[in-house]
């Protein structure tokens, strides 16, 4: 190290905020569209944009807590891996600013604390949030990431699930999480857009691995292209880019969902365009002077662009007076 950093950037850096922004996004705008869809008449209910304030800020404090412990306890259990790669040979544990311990404690700490605050709001909340960062450290970190080649897709399911919880913090004093099952959120919006992020995890992480080609065989990590090969890894994203595509109908078959017909249109046109970048993809391609493939590269940033697109699209989509839709407008 050539500089000591003070403690918070060191925290900060275990946490992943770079990575904890784009969940902290879906969540926030799962809120927006739950409360949309409320203002609008779509869903039953009445809330106020004070009400809509309290639900972000309750979601930004509990996501950030519990997605940063979270992170931070992988850099604890991955330690002896991330020295291998030059993507993670950088981070606080490997370059010696922290301890794997104080990491383990400070994420044990922090992730609890945030599942906590949820209970602010309501205990489905609290119990996805809880979900999360168990099945990211214990089924995705310990046990799929070194094991399996669909690590990425399984593990994917820790990474969808902040739309759940956004949208039962907003829907916490509406009567529509009423009853035990955890499962029962009131609307099939919130599950869509878990869907959403968990289709488009796999070809968003294997560009990136793609793109790194190498350093996860390095590492022993059996990343899907390093198991199976760049052809056969492109086939499989070029199938979820195809279900992607697919998703963006399914809320014109639910008239329960008070989506406008204009968000199929709009997802489906993104869906496209990010495709496109998947299909651009030559696994025949020569790496570049660092040893990488660069469209993979471009898809990757690409995707990243995407899921925040689509996120915001549908807020606008959502935001718009029925009036103005005319024939897009809400299917109920």
């Amino acid at each position: 190290m050539t500089e000591n950093r003070a403690l918070p950037a060191i925290y900060i850096d275990l946490m992943k905020l770079r990575v904890v922004i784009l969940l902290q996004i879906t969540a926030v705008c799962a809120i927006l569209v739950h409360d949309l869809l409320v203002r609008y008449g779509s869903i039953a209910g009445d809330r106020t944009w004070l009400d809509t304030g309290i639900a972000v800020g309750i979601t930004l404090v509990g996501g950030t807590l519990s997605a940063g412990g979270s992170n931070a306890i992988n850099m604890w259990y991955d330690a002896d891996i991330d020295p291998l790669m030059s993507r993670t040979s950088n981070r606080p544990i490997p370059s010696g600013e922290v301890s794997p311990r104080a990491a383990l404690m400070f994420g044990l700490i922090i992730s609890i604390a945030g599942s906590a605050v949820f209970l602010l709001a309501h205990w489905k909340a609290a119990f996805w949030s809880a979900f999360s960062v168990l099945f990211y450290v214990v089924v995705y970190t310990i046990w799929l990431k070194r094991r399996s080649p669909q690590n990425i897709v399984i593990g994917g399911i820790a990474g969808a699930t902040p739309p759940l919880i956004g949208w039962a913090v907003a829907a916490a004093d509406t009567g529509a999480l009423a009853g035990m099952n955890p499962l029962a959120l009131g609307s099939p919006v919130p599950w869509m857009l878990f869907m959403l992020i968990f289709l488009w995890t796999p070809p968003h992480f294997w560009a990136l691995a793609l793109y790194r080609s190498g350093e996860y065989a390095k590492a022993q990590v059996p990343m899907m292209n390093e198991v199976r090969g760049a052809k056969n890894t492109l086939n499989q994203s070029k199938a979820y880019c195809g279900f992607l595509f697919l998703l963006g109908s399914v809320p014109c078959f639910w008239p329960a969902s008070g989506i406008p017909l204009l968000w199929a249109f709009t997802s489906g046109g993104l869906t496209v365009w990010y495709a496109k970048s998947v299909w651009d993809i030559d696994p025949e391609e020569p790496f570049d002077e660092n040893g990488r493939m660069p469209k993979a590269a471009k898809s990757f940033f690409r995707s990243l662009f995407y899921l925040g697109w689509m996120f915001l699209a549908l807020v606008a989509i959502s935001a718009a007076p029925p009036g103005w839709l005319g024939f897009f407008g809400p299917l109920d």
